[in-house]
């Protein structure tokens, strides 16, 4: 008989081991914040996971061992690097500022993946955008997609 018509014991769903969430190919570079907020991730899942335990819900028990495997990983792989002090190039951790050609100003601090949130004004060094911005000083013009944009202010 088809596995898809046995009936699942009492209870409702059968849950298995959830496959990991992916682990990105480059360097797991990280801003001090940005472990702080790893370390946080892995204490609220811990707790996420014995309350499950205790509950004995086996999805969130599923979900959460999936997560804790993740951020731990994330944690031992981190590199923290350390703020920029020299603000004459973009590089990792800066925060930069431009204006792109149709006028629009904006600004982003290069940060670690696990810590971008474009619409907080982060952004993955190994973003496109970033990647476009790495290296530049004030002034200079950068290609971004099919635009470009000049830098006015690195921090």
């Amino acid at each position: 008989m088809s596995r898809a018509f046995v009936r699942e014991v009492e209870g409702g769903e059968a849950f298995e081991e959830l496959p990991d969430r992916p682990i990105s190919a480059h360097s797991n570079l990280v801003t001090q914040a940005g472990l702080t907020r790893i370390d946080a991730e892995i204490v609220a899942i811990a707790a996420r996971l014995s309350q499950a335990q205790a509950q004995q819900d086996r999805a969130e028990i599923a979900r959460s061992s999936r997560d804790l495997r993740y951020w731990s990983h994330r944690r031992a792989t981190a590199e923290v690097v350390p703020d920029p002090l020299d603000h004459t190039q973009v590089r990792f951790g800066a925060t930069v500022s431009f204006v792109r050609e149709d006028g629009r100003r904006q600004t982003y601090r290069i940060v670690g993946e696990d810590e971008a949130d474009p619409a907080a004004g982060t952004i993955s060094y190994v973003s496109p955008l970033a990647q476009a911005l790495m290296g530049k000083g004030v002034d200079d013009t950068a290609m971004l997609g099919h635009g470009e944009a000049v830098i006015t202010a690195i921090q």
